[in-house]
């Protein structure tokens, strides 16, 4: 799936990724290939993602929004 995490000033990361894990307002959800669409609020947290080369990157954040549609996860974080 593609993963992108944006910030009012940047691009933080584009690009695939297997699964992500987010800091949602009840509690962590973490998102797969074929996810049914959603949108959510993000608490201030870590972002962790696993590339599909198996390297695990994690962000934290003080809040935001996600997009999950059509293996798409669009986030905007500030």
């Amino acid at each position: 799936m593609t993963l992108e995490i944006i910030s009012p000033s940047e691009i933080l990361f584009k690009g695939e990724a297997e699964s992500v894990t987010l800091p949602g307002q009840l509690g962590s959800f973490t998102v797969l290939k074929n996810h049914a669409s959603l949108i959510s609020v993000l608490n201030k947290g870590v972002i962790a993602y696993r590339t599909p080369s198996g390297e695990e990157r994690n962000l934290d954040i003080k809040g935001g929004l996600v997009d999950v549609d059509s293996n798409v996860v669009s986030v905007c974080v500030y």
